[in-house]
């Protein structure tokens, strides 16, 4: 028998990027250029907005909070006391919108990008019309920005182990969790598949503390457990496509799964969720 889902907030446009911190569920709801927060208990509230579409979140170790701005190609950086400044332009090695992202414990930042006019493809016939491989930032703390990885198909959701020595990605095109090791300086090396997902797509992702991930599968309405090597371990049903997830709660064992009946958006098309169901193994390493 699947796992008991409960309704934590409706209403949404799209969300994406969650986030656990002081006790709610901070993610972007994009198409409202909102950075929104959760209580467990549904209390829904908006943070503060931008003049871009939000998607990837993160935390310094100083409580500065970093937010991707997707078609803008930059990271922005939001100081305790409010303040957004841009921390670094990724126009350089973005070559379409930026999208997921994931903070180290250093306040270093890993930020993918679609890499193509995804839309316009689409359009054409296709992701295979006009796919172009994309390249994976690292975002320094004081915010120098440099290529670590390229040759991704959409880098989308990524994480950290918690020694801090292998960060896993999704490569939502390619269908497959992609394992890199992690330099001091944040460089990647021995690049190499974690798990094959088959026909699912890895959108949002998060780890938990038995090493397995949570995968967002947008293709679908569920949110799957994956094990090293591509074993499926659970599957979680969602109502509707599944978008982007993340382990917290109070005791970091809650699986918070945001999803929406499709990209669309719009003033009419507030069909964006998040659902909640209790799990077994806790959150570990970042985000």
């Amino acid at each position: 028998m699947g796992r008991t889902t409960r309704e934590v907030a409706a209403g949404l446009q799209f969300g994406e990027g969650p986030r656990w911190r002081d006790g709610r569920l901070w993610f972007s709801d994009f198409y409202d250029h909102a950075v929104k927060s959760v209580s467990p208990a549904g209390d829904l509230r908006t943070e503060f907005t931008i003049d871009d579409q939000p998607s990837g979140l993160g935390w310094q170790p100083d409580g500065s909070m970093l937010i991707v701005s997707m078609t803008r190609r930059q990271l922005l950086r939001r100081t305790p006391d409010g303040r957004i400044s841009v921390h670094a332009d990724l126009g350089h090695i973005a070559t379409f919108h930026c999208n997921d992202m994931v903070v180290d414990a250093q306040g270093g930042a890993y930020v993918g990008n679609f890499g193509f006019d995804l839309d316009a493809a689409m359009a054409k016939g296709g992701v295979a019309a006009g796919m172009v491989k994309a390249k994976l930032a690292y975002v320094s703390p004081d915010g120098r920005a440099r290529v670590v990885a390229d040759d991704l198909a959409f880098p989308n959701g990524t994480v950290i182990t918690p020694d801090g020595r292998t960060l896993i990605l999704g490569e939502s095109f390619g269908r497959v969790l992609t394992a890199f090791d992690v330099a001091p300086d944040g460089g990647l090396s021995n690049r190499r598949v974690w798990a094959e997902l088959g026909a699912r797509v890895p959108d949002g992702i998060c780890l938990d503390d038995e090493g397995a991930v949570w995968v967002a599968n947008p293709s679908a309405p569920e949110c799957v457990r994956v094990a090293e090597g591509g074993k499926v371990l659970e599957v979680i049903e969602t109502g509707q496509p599944c978008y982007a997830c993340m382990l917290g709660g109070e005791a970091g064992r809650t699986l918070f799964m945001l999803t929406a009946a499709g990209l669309g958006g719009g003033a009419a098309g507030r069909t964006g969720k998040v659902i909640a169901a209790e799990v077994d193994a806790g959150r570990a390493g970042w985000p």
